[in-house]
């Protein structure tokens, strides 16, 4: 008897479907997509309603002949590629290859790999939605028009292999203006002052300052901080009113592809890239012993809060078994979809609440416990009670003691708030508990207990302090995310490949888990947008977005789309290459240095390993050396020639390597010039990069000395303890920082360490 035939994309899902399915089930795999449009043309005949020409994708060849070989002699095959538009394309460039083969061919959809999921879909097999087809087909026709007409600009002005996206220039674009947001920011001073005071049966606690004369403080300098102190030391404090009131706080929506991608970044450090990758594991099954193969959580690439019903019953279950009936709502909580969103599956969700992230530990690596324990609270969370807090304000009047009342010229406060009912907080803490907190920036104190109003208190010290008016964040991953996501660019499934692309083109890079635009990132940036600014902006490219949802809706077609596109597309390009000559001429800064071989000028202009310096009488004279003072240059002399070293960058980062090459091919680690800090090591600290990619510092007497951090050393001492060197380190809270690994200390980084 002729077997089913199910193809799916992953090699990873074929074994724990084929279990589901038994041995009636032939489970295949199209590892993929099996076409695209060719690499090394357009593959799009704009003359022809600009239809794509695809082609079999290098090494499918063999994918292709033996599904076909497959559906020759199968009863029916099941089209089970993923599913969304890519999905859903996958499954047409199959079923238009297998047609011929077999008349019985259907498309089936799963949003978890779980035997109940994959016989549901078996019992009930769909169509492949055209419309889906056609808003896949128009992406990619949109981002190969854009990359193979804008990119030459970018190789005729800059240098060859440079790449314009549709949407990662928008992206490199937020990145860029937000850099030069904080180049141009100016920072302005303010003080704050904080009391320390203390009741007759209280503990010492601290207020801040907040109004003098009914008006919200605003003190510019040291002179008006210090009058105020002054003047305050003349005055009497007491209780002016304790104000409590009970506050609820909801629980999140669980998790979509943004949100995980923003929340894992946040809370797990982990790149947008990794994220994908580790959620794709999950996804599509993990060996967990006697039970086989299983997929953990429903399908990552979602843009809904929405959960199926079984699920919102199983999950109320176990939070009245696990937690108790105290903490499941009387009724389930339903999340209000984004404007926009595709709504085409549920949002991220463990397949199982019997599968508990503590009892399958063992089968998990550590990466893939991290995220699935994180999906799982977030899930459990968002059906659970509300947390309820009881926030305590406490205003305190400074002035003159008139018939036994302080009359305040100042209002101090002091707020502080407890949990009451821990609610889904005892599943997923978003919230940090503090005693009491102060509204001047100054630190915690534990909330006093024991006042009373009126009460008159001791004033212990008080304290001004010297602020300054922070730029704007730079983007990290997770915030980038957030911002995409919240403007309407590109789609949560993209956004991990936008800023990989970025990283791997050079035009971006990361220090402390910050995104930083680099020269060229400027440079690419700036041509984009100067030459084509009605392509490159975020309310084009998010309409753009909207439009391909029209397609998948049926409201709107594919070549009309193309069409509107198109033409103000090619004005833009007409209009560049008419001044692309112009473009280069601008990247190329004179020097007022000659050429030592010719005599001709020496110019600064791009090359493929960034700026350089060479011979205006190019390409007679080939006289090139690296800028000053840029990478490229050192002052270290090659110990086996003593030519100049100069920095370069390898698959495994920066590097010195001898000048003289090819005749001398000395090279050595990369240097930041500081001696080792371990006792009797001679080594220096060297750049080095882990198996990931991600950068660390060394010693370079490794393996002799295993000295290593994750943070860049700097030849700075400890105030605090002495040790001779500190690392630089970042945090949404403090900002750059320095931080002491010896005695654990952190200190504000001053300008001369920036």
């Amino acid at each position: 008897m002729a077997k089913n035939v199910v193809i799916v994309e992953s090699v990873a899902k074929t074994k724990t479907i084929k279990k589901f399915l038994g041995k009636d089930y032939q489970v295949l795999s199209s590892v993929g997509h099996i076409k695209d449009l060719p690499k090394r043309n357009l593959g799009i005949d704009v003359d022809d309603s600009f239809q794509p020409q695809y082609i079999t994708i290098r090494g499918k060849g063999k994918v292709l002949k033996d599904l076909k070989k497959a559906a020759e002699t199968a009863s029916e095959v099941f089209i089970a590629t993923d599913p969304d538009r890519e999905g859903e394309a996958i499954a047409w460039h199959i079923y238009e290859e297998i047609k011929s083969k077999n008349n019985h061919i259907q498309r089936i959809l799963f949003n978890e790999i779980t035997e109940k999921a994959v016989v549901d879909a078996i019992q009930h097999p769909l169509e492949i939605s055209t419309n889906k087809v056609e808003a896949q087909k128009a992406r990619r026709v949109l981002d190969r028009l854009v990359g193979y007409k804008i990119s030459p600009i970018l190789w005729q002005t800059i240098y060859r292999g440079l790449s314009a996206g549709r949407v990662q220039s928008v992206a490199l674009r937020l990145i860029v203006e937000r850099e030069r947001e904080i180049l141009a920011f100016v920072p302005k001073e303010y003080w704050s002052i904080t009391a320390e005071l203390q009741g007759e049966k209280s503990e010492p606690f601290l207020s801040s300052l907040i109004k003098i004369n009914n008006k919200k403080i605003d003190i510019k300098n040291q002179q008006q901080a210090e009058n105020i102190v002054s003047d305050l030391k003349t005055k009497k404090f007491a209780v002016k009113n304790i104000s409590k009131k009970t506050v609820t706080r909801r629980p999140a929506p669980p998790f979509t592809t943004s949100t995980l991608q923003q929340e894992a970044a946040r809370r797990l450090g982990f790149t947008s890239k990794r994220i994908m990758s580790i959620a794709q594991q999950l996804y599509e099954g993990v060996e967990l012993g006697a039970e086989g193969s299983v997929g953990l959580i429903t399908y990552m690439r979602t843009d809904s809060t929405r959960i199926a019903g079984e699920a919102v019953a199983s999950v109320r279950d176990y939070i009245a078994n696990a937690y108790g009936v105290q903490y499941l709502p009387q009724k389930p909580r339903f999340f209000k979809v984004k404007k926009g969103a595709q709504d085409a599956h549920e949002a991220i969700r463990p397949t199982s609440l019997k599968r508990e992230p503590r009892k399958i530990k063992k089968f998990l690596s550590a990466e893939q416990y991290k995220l699935y324990e994180l999906i799982w609270n977030r899930f459990v969370a968002c059906q659970m009670s509300d947390a309820k807090l009881e926030q305590t304000t406490i205003d305190i009047n400074a002035g003159d003691l008139v018939d036994q009342q302080v009359s305040g010229d100042y209002l101090f406060r002091t707020t502080g708030s407890i949990v009451v009912f821990r609610g889904f907080l005892l599943a997923y803490q978003d919230y940090q508990e503090e005693g009491g907190s102060q509204e001047g920036g100054n630190g915690a104190s534990k909330l006093p207990h024991n006042l009373r109003k009126g009460e008159l208190l001791k004033l212990l010290s008080l304290i001004p302090k010297q602020h300054f008016t922070k730029p704007p964040a730079r983007f990290s991953e997770s915030s980038l995310v957030k911002e995409l996501d919240a403007l309407g660019i590109g789609r949560p499934s993209t956004y991990a490949l936008i800023i990989s692309t970025l990283l791997m083109r050079k035009y971006i890079e990361k220090n402390a888990r910050q995104l930083l635009p680099t020269e060229l990132g400027f440079t690419v940036n700036d041509i984009l947008v100067q030459n084509f600014p009605g392509i490159f902006n975020t309310e084009f490219t998010a309409q753009m977005e909207d439009e391909l949802d029209r397609i998948e809706l049926g409201d709107k077609d594919f070549l009309t789309v193309m069409q509107d596109f198109y033409q103000p597309l090619q004005q833009a390009l007409e209009k560049t290459k008419s001044k692309k000559d112009k473009i280069r001429d601008s990247l190329i800064k004179d020097t007022e240095e000659t050429c030592p071989e010719c005599g001709k000028a020496l110019i600064e202009r791009w090359g493929r390993n960034g700026k350089f310096i060479g011979c205006s009488g190019y390409p007679e004279c080939r006289f090139t050396r690296p800028l000053e003072g840029e990478q490229g240059h050192t002052d270290k002399i090659c110990d086996k020639c003593e030519k100049p070293m100069v920095v370069k960058s390898g698959r495994y980062g920066r590097f010195l390597a001898c000048s003289g090459y090819p005749s001398c091919t000395n090279v050595k680690p990369f240097t930041i010039g500081i001696a080792c800090p371990r006792d009797n090591c001679d080594g220096e600290i060297v750049e080095r990069r882990s198996k990931r990619g991600k950068v660390f510092y060394g010693c370079s007497k490794y393996p002799d000395c295993d000295f290593a951090t994750w943070y860049l050393p700097v030849s700075l001492k400890c105030d605090n303890c002495g040790a001779s060197y500190q690392e630089k380190r970042y945090s949404k809270q403090m900002g750059n920082y320095l931080y002491c690994p010896n005695c654990k200390s952190k200190h504000e980084q001053n300008s001369k360490d920036n």
